[in-house]
């Protein structure tokens, strides 16, 4: 059993590295260091400390920061690497791979979370933390295979990485018009009205499984198009 443990251990570190490409501790500290400094600004001019459903937008914007660059980098990463040609010569192991990477980084970012909603569960506001990340990573996710998928249409990191941008500014921007829509990918379900709790709750359940097969659709449309070894290599 310890023996599973290690290796298991030893695979999600390897997964983590490839992942983020070296550059986790980076951007690990980035995505604090945004956090505290829209924390830390949000609280001196409001002068009253954050409630859930900002607090919500705080982990957010942490989240989006760390998953940005393993999202657009994907393919790019095993270019630089010269893993692409070993991954294409493994019939279907290649997929699992990838799939491991993706499930990797999803963990490394939950738990990040999870700490983040912890400290501001102690020192700002209260809430249930586990609701919190739950949420946080129906957005993450989509945004997280949505990169994947473009850097398998551009083949180029710092293109999908700039259409990555574009994309999350445009929703950003279309959020406050897709206010109480379920197609809001920034919704926010601790922003409660009394009069419209039922509406949001009902709301907040389909926006959470379009996003959730959203994700599955972009990542089996990535997967489809890495079967396109010529267009890679």
């Amino acid at each position: 059993m310890c023996s599973y443990l290690r290796s298991l251990a030893a695979f999600a570190r390897y997964s983590a590295s490839q992942v983020f490409a070296g550059k986790f501790a980076y951007f690990l500290v980035l995505a604090v260091l945004v956090f505290f400094t829209v924390a830390i600004i949000h609280t001196a001019n409001e002068k009253v400390p954050p409630n859930p459903a900002v607090i919500y937008y705080f982990l957010l914007v942490a989240g989006v920061v760390l998953v940005f660059y393993p999202a657009a980098y994907a393919v790019q990463g095993d270019v630089d690497a010269r893993m692409l040609e070993t991954l294409f010569g493994i019939p279907d192991y290649r997929y699992k791979v990838w799939l491991a990477r993706q499930l990797v980084q999803q963990l490394v970012i939950a738990a990040l979370l999870l700490l983040l909603a912890t400290f501001c569960h102690l020192a700002l506001a209260d809430f249930s933390i586990g609701a919190m990340v739950f949420h946080l990573m129906f957005p993450i996710l989509f945004l997280s295979c949505t990169g994947l998928m473009i850097a398998t249409l551009l083949r180029s990191g710092n293109g999908a990485a700039a259409l990555m941008v574009t994309l999350v500014l445009a929703f950003w921007i279309a959020s406050g018009a897709l206010d109480g829509s379920r197609w809001n990918l920034f919704h926010n379900p601790f922003e409660q009205v009394e009069e419209l709790t039922l509406l949001r709750s009902g709301t907040t359940f389909y926006n959470r499984v379009y996003l959730l097969v959203g994700s599955v659709l972009a990542t089996l449309f990535a997967l489809l198009r890495l079967q396109q070894r010529e267009k890679f290599v």
